[in-house]
């Protein structure tokens, strides 16, 4: 699988918004289109399929608009890559997604969000960038969603569904990410994962 991000219409790193944060009816029309055909040129010459991935500050970030692009795409041509960490900072449901949508999944990231640093970033309107920078992803089992009915859910897919853990934690010292890694498989371990 090919993971792809959609454009930011915030800019990542400097905060200023590049474009509106709402699309028009043509523009999502141009959205999913152009990720059918690319799903359709990355089949067709890779033998890869693509999985979108839901971020904050783009267009394909809340439930409204992650369940708009589904039912707008072709399944033969778009799966999703859900990032639990990027859907709940975000506002969404992972369980309901995977209920809802789980034949179109083809990837999981597994992550988690600090709920109190969340409600501060929406409060004030923080862009991803330096919400990550303030600890807004965080380490298992500490935020949500809470992982184990995800992975529950997941499971009752019946797929074999490859997933990675992440935890987005920039800037950060070098040896910080390996004991957090650690703890974290030994957290999912338990989950039965």
């Amino acid at each position: 699988d090919l993971v792809v991000i959609p454009s930011f219409w915030r800019d990542d790193k400097t905060a200023e918004i590049i474009e509106p944060a709402e699309l028009t009816a043509e523009q999502w029309g141009h959205l999913t289109g152009g990720m059918e055909r690319l799903g359709r040129e990355v089949r067709d010459h890779y033998g890869l399929e693509i999985v979108v991935h839901p971020h904050a500050d783009t267009h394909i970030d809340t439930e409204p608009n992650v369940e708009r692009f589904l039912d707008g795409t072709d399944p033969d041509l778009v799966s999703l890559c859900l990032d639990t960490g990027h859907y709940a900072y975000c506002g969404g449901d992972s369980v309901r997604l995977i209920r809802t949508y789980g034949e179109r999944l083809g990837y999981l990231h597994l992550k988690q969000v600090d709920p109190d640093i969340l409600a501060d970033v929406v409060k004030n309107g923080v862009p991803f960038g330096p919400a990550v920078a303030r600890g807004v992803m965080c380490e298992p089992p500490g935020g949500v969603p809470a992982l184990e009915p995800v992975l529950a859910e997941a499971q009752k897919l019946g797929v074999d569904l490859f997933a990675i853990v992440e935890q987005d934690m920039y800037p950060c010292p070098a040896d910080q990410p390996l004991p957090i890694a650690v703890r974290t498989r030994r957290f999912l371990r338990s989950c039965g994962a």
